[in-house]
Parts: C-alpha cells; sequence; structure tokens
C-alpha cells in the first residue's frame, strides 16, 4: 500500500481519488506519521432479476391468510412501542 503526504493528497486530490477508484489504496501521513487510510468502498452486489425469479420459481405457494398467521404467530400484534 502506497503512502501519501497530506500536502499530495491536497495538491493532487483528482489524481488521488482516481487511483482510488481504480482499486488503489493509501496510507496518508502527516510530518511522516500514518494518520488515514483511503480505500476504495465496497460495492454492493445485487442478485439480478433473472436469479431471483429463477430461485423463486422452486419456493412453495404461499397465500396472504398463511402467511399472515405464521407472521402473528411469530410477533405480538398487540405490542406497541409508545407506551
Amino acid at each position: 500500500m502506497r503512502q501519501i503526504q497530506q500536502r499530495d493528497l491536497r495538491n493532487d486530490s483528482g489524481k488521488v481519488l482516481a487511483a482510488v477508484e481504480a482499486g488503489e489504496s493509501f496510507i496518508i501521513t502527516r510530518n511522516g506519521n500514518p494518520v488515514a487510510k483511503l480505500e476504495p468502498l465496497v460495492r454492493r452486489t445485487f442478485v439480478p432479476v433473472s436469479e431471483l425469479a429463477r430461485t423463486s420459481a422452486t419456493l412453495p405457494a404461499v397465500g396472504y391468510e398463511q402467511w399472515r398467521a405464521d407472521l402473528d404467530a411469530m410477533i405480538d400484534p398487540e405490542v406497541s412501542g409508545s407506551e
């Protein structure tokens, strides 16, 4: 992991951020001491609609009444958080 000085980050922030977008990480130093780590954010990955449709096609059908009964069995509908 590359180390860069705070001054270099300030002066070349566009180049540094482009490198981060490309997957590179940096340790930022101030007066020679490491003070921060700059790294790419982990991007969420989503399941494609086609895969969700294919997977859910094998699930058993559950009607609303059964779903509601199961939900009520797990959660007390009389509980209120405003007491």
